[in-house]
């Protein structure tokens, strides 16, 4: 997600995708009436925003596009609750090198469409994402394979049009080769990057993801745009999660508080997040349809080093304004003990979490922060401003944040308010931010190098904000040259116990799903990147 959605970007306060130790949702199947009538074609309500662009799986990298996105794709792999490889659409993913994976499909899979899910689907799918022309963001993440650079070489013209390291071998079958090995490779798969396209797809790609055809548990019906999406129940899914409703709708919000009324008056079933203003009271409102749980995502503020401000800045400059931000006391204010500050760059609940990584850098300490400004050089200009969407409940802790920063440091700190999340997207992407900006991100796969390689490695499609070090991307190859996976992981652990020395983003706090659901539903979980789990919600009989 949002990538970085690479991974997602996470879109609200507290918000989302399916993951590594896919936890249910504490209370949340308390408050379900067992004996209530369940009728198995009903739908139900989702609160969620625009998606940022069309609905094609490589072109997804926001939360609110992912949740869509999952709903209508399935991909090889997934993940249990323990972090462990569940198969999907594969019957197997084997290597004995790490470079070279042989995939072999389970027979009988269907598109909507009708037609047959075969390797050609996988294959052709990836190589269309790889291929520049076709502006898929998150394109980087098939630069593992075998090819990459001769499909979007970083200079020059393409001297191909596929990834010479994919190939079929029979319908059921086929084979990826990596320019090098990679011991956590198989945990990638496990992102909606890599799900099959149909072979109508390629006829109007754009009309396309106006009207996706998918191969998950749900299929595509409409998209009234900044309205809402619907999708029915796909009766012909072959996965080992078949939707126990008849399909979603994905209601359009631009505001938090809107939902949450909604939700009390029966106007929308399932809520990703409460707004702040909300939190002390929705658990009251709500009792047992209240949700709070922990899941693997992080806010971050990110740096433009693109802007004139911080192009050559002084790390120490960063890390002074990190140490002017009162996490302990803004999370138990604020956000009303719903956030966990953050102590390093990656989500708990992942392979190769490890506490306090940051060290003294997300410490409270006013008298060093200053110390360190002046030792830097001081913030260009004595003024920043921190960019956040504002349909997201983000505007009372950005508004926290410049405060604490101001009181400790002097240095004068405002909010940058955009419309919606799309709007704050579309500004990143544009490198249009003027200073700094509010960053989420969840985890795409259960392991550290997705909060590390995919948000600071200096080409990864996460790094939107134009970080860049030799030595960072040199650590990063060495860690996916490891020789196994524990290799690997620890390898990254010595990369982020290095950040704090370069600054890439000023980390606050973990994420915790805060949200509820209404009295219609009933088997309301949340997986470990904070989504409901849509397969498993029930809709009781009216």
């Amino acid at each position: 997600m949002r990538g970085a959605k690479s991974a997602k970007w996470v879109a609200i306060a507290a918000v989302v995708a399916l993951g590594a130790t896919a936890c249910g949702g504490g209370d949340g199947d308390k408050g379900s009436d067992s004996k209530a009538a369940v009728d198995p074609n009903g739908k139900f309500s989702v609160e969620v925003g625009e998606p940022q662009n069309p609905l094609q799986p490589a072109n997804t990298m926001e939360s609110n596009g992912s949740i869509v996105i999952k709903s209508l794709f399935s991909g090889l792999v997934d993940y249990d609750e323990n972090g462990k490889i569940v198969y999907v659409n594969a019957e197997s993913v084997d290597s004995k090198d790490n470079k070279t994976f042989t995939v072999k499909l389970k027979p009988g899979w269907k598109f909507h469409d009708g037609t047959a899910v075969t390797a050609e689907s996988y294959v052709k799918a990836w190589n269309w994402a790889a291929n520049p022309d076709n502006k898929q963001t998150n394109s980087f993440w098939f630069s593992d394979i075998q090819g990459y650079d001769e499909v979007a070489p970083a200079e020059g013209k393409p001297k191909a049009t596929e990834l010479s390291g994919l190939k079929v071998v029979d319908d059921n079958s086929f084979t990826i080769t990596l320019s090098k090995p990679i011991p956590y490779f198989v945990y990638k798969l496990g992102y909606e990057v890599f799900a099959p396209l149909p072979e109508s797809f390629y006829k109007d790609p754009k009309a396309a993801g106006e009207n996706p055809v998918g191969n998950g548990p749900y299929k595509f019906v409409s998209w009234d745009h900044k309205k809402q999406i619907e999708v029915t129940r796909f009766d012909d899914y072959q996965g080992p999660n078949k939707a126990k409703n008849g399909g979603v709708v994905f209601k359009n919000y631009t505001n938090l508080e809107t939902a949450y009324e909604d939700l009390k008056s029966g106007n929308v079933d399932v809520l990703r997040q409460i707004a702040p203003k909300d939190l002390p009271v929705y658990k009251a409102d709500l009792g047992d349809r209240a949700v709070d749980q922990a899941y693997s995502a992080i806010q971050t503020i990110a740096v433009a080093y693109y802007t004139k401000q911080w192009k050559d800045i002084d790390p120490k400059v960063l890390q002074g304004l990190s140490m002017a931000i009162d996490r302990d006391t803004i999370t138990k204010t604020v956000l009303q003990g719903t956030r966990e500050p953050a102590t390093g760059w990656v989500a708990k609940g992942v392979l190769g979490y490890q506490p306090n990584a940051a060290g003294d850098v997300t410490k409270y300490d006013a008298a060093k922060a200053k110390e360190l400004i002046k030792a830097g050089g001081g913030v260009p200009g004595n003024a920043i401003s921190i960019q956040y969407n504002a349909d997201g409940g983000h505007k009372d802790w950005v508004e926290a944040v410049c405060n604490s920063i101001t009181k400790a440091t002097g240095v004068k700190c405002t909010g940058d308010s955009k419309a919606d999340f799309q709007a704050d997207l579309n500004a990143r992407d544009a490198k249009e931010v003027k200073s700094l900006y509010r960053s989420g991100w969840v985890l795409d796969y259960p392991f550290n190098a997705n909060f590390v390689r995919d948000l600071f490695g200096t080409k990864s499609d996460g790094n939107q904000g134009g970080f860049s070090n030799k030595t960072i991307d040199q650590d990063i190859a060495a860690a996916d040259a490891a020789s196994s996976l524990e290799e690997s992981e620890k390898k990254y652990q010595e990369i982020e116990k290095q950040l704090p020395n370069y600054m890439p983003s000023i980390p606050l706090w973990y994420y915790k799903v805060n949200a509820g659901f209404s009295e219609s539903v009933s088997g309301v979980k949340y997986a470990q990147d904070g989504d409901p789990i849509l397969t498993g919600v029930q809709v009781k009989k009216k």
